[in-house]
């Protein structure tokens, strides 16, 4: 039998300031861009990760938000959702859902390593680890304002919301 001895880390905390110096594809309004995570934090920010494009969990997460997309924006705050897709199936993505946030290219976890949100996960009888379902509202500076470490993506807006009003 094998023993695997690696500790696992807590997600991130309320309070703590994430490092945002690192990059991600980004297609914003239909254009790709690279840019620098922290240019993204012009305003309050929420991060909403996801896992894949096309799947029934994720579309329901990212109609939520688009639906309500414009309570966030009067609210004061950013909306970016996090997947490993490419620019190319974020394009696609966002004209069948009429997304109009921010949809980042994530291939390489680097917002999950920023936020101690990498997890064991199972399918098909397989072990691997990938970034948690969780959504995050972070200020200017880097600093979590809330966490919300298991989306539920039937209502993801308004348990955002809920978190919001609460700050």
């Amino acid at each position: 039998m094998q023993i695997i001895g690696q500790k696992k880390r807590a997600m991130i905390e309320t309070g703590k300031k994430i490092d945002t110096d690192f990059e991600l594809d980004v297609v914003k309004n239909g254009e790709e861009k690279t840019v620098n995570f922290s240019e993204l934090l012009d305003r309050p920010t929420i991060v909403s990760v996801y896992k894949r494009n096309n799947t029934s969990g994720c579309d329901k997460q990212n109609k939520s938000l688009s639906e309500h997309a414009d309570w966030f924006d009067k609210k004061g705050y950013n909306l970016v959702a996090v997947s490993k897709d490419t620019c190319g199936s974020h394009k696609n993505y966002a004209e069948k859902l009429d997304i109009n946030y921010v949809l980042a290219s994530d291939r390489d976890y680097k917002f999950a390593k920023a936020t101690d949100s990498i997890v064991e996960k199972k399918m098909y009888g397989n072990t691997y680890e990938a970034p948690s379902r969780s959504a995050y509202v972070i200020d200017t500076d880097g600093t979590v304002l809330g966490i919300i470490e298991k989306v539920n993506t039937k209502d993801h807006a308004h348990e955002l919301k809920e978190l919001i009003e609460n700050l």
